[in-house]
């Protein structure tokens, strides 16, 4: 073999070797480029998955918020139209009151009969009350509670723990857990000793 065959095989292989040389870079840099391409595409549809779960975080709270609007309308409604009605109550129990104390009606032979018929439409208007949750506040003998009572006046009384209350001068009624009206009502009090002392010296 001459020395110039000899030189090209040497220059053919140079070259092979350099073109396999690229070859295998520029796989690399393709398969870097991909690696890169599909990182890019994870990182998309995680930003977009995040975007769709703070949609529906949105959607979730807006749907509650409207279901809170509806109820709050409904039970102000209702509490309003509740608290109106209780006068029509509080009307007939006065009215049935004037009618039994007036002298000239007294001797009215349809007196009983017709003292019956308020005392039914009194009942009904009460069962409708409680049909709809208005239930009527228990006062009597009961321990003063500001949440539920309004005093309207104290008396003095020894024989009973301060704060029971003696009379209820207006029921007080509740709409389930919420409070319609307080209950007017007289409270016991301690005797104030001192004064009762001042009042014997006097005497």
């Amino acid at each position: 073999m001459s020395s110039n065959n000899k030189e090209e095989n040497i220059k053919k292989k140079q070259n092979t070797d350099e073109e396999s040389s690229l070859k295998e870079a520029k796989s690399s840099d393709e398969g870097q480029k991909e690696e890169v391409k599909e990182k890019t595409v994870e990182e998309k549809l995680k930003v977009s998955e995040e975007k769709l779960l703070r949609s529906l975080a949105e959607i979730e709270n807006q749907r509650r918020r409207f279901e809170k609007e509806i109820k709050d309308a409904f039970e102000f409604g209702s509490y309003n139209f509740a608290k109106e009605s209780l006068a029509i109550l509080d009307n007939l129990q006065r009215a049935k009151e004037a009618i039994k104390n007036d002298e000239k009606l007294k001797i009215n032979k349809d007196l009983d009969r017709f003292i019956e018929n308020i005392n039914i439409i009194e009942k009904d208007l009460i069962s409708i009350f409680e049909k709809n949750n208005i239930k009527k506040i228990e006062s009597q003998n009961k321990k003063f509670d500001p949440n539920f009572h309004q005093a309207m006046s104290e008396v003095e009384d020894d024989k009973l723990d301060p704060g029971t209350i003696l009379q209820e001068i207006q029921a007080g009624y509740l709409l389930g857990e919420r409070l319609l009206r307080p209950a007017l009502v007289s409270v016991s009090k301690r005797k104030n000793h001192k004064d009762q002392e001042n009042k014997d010296k006097k005497g």
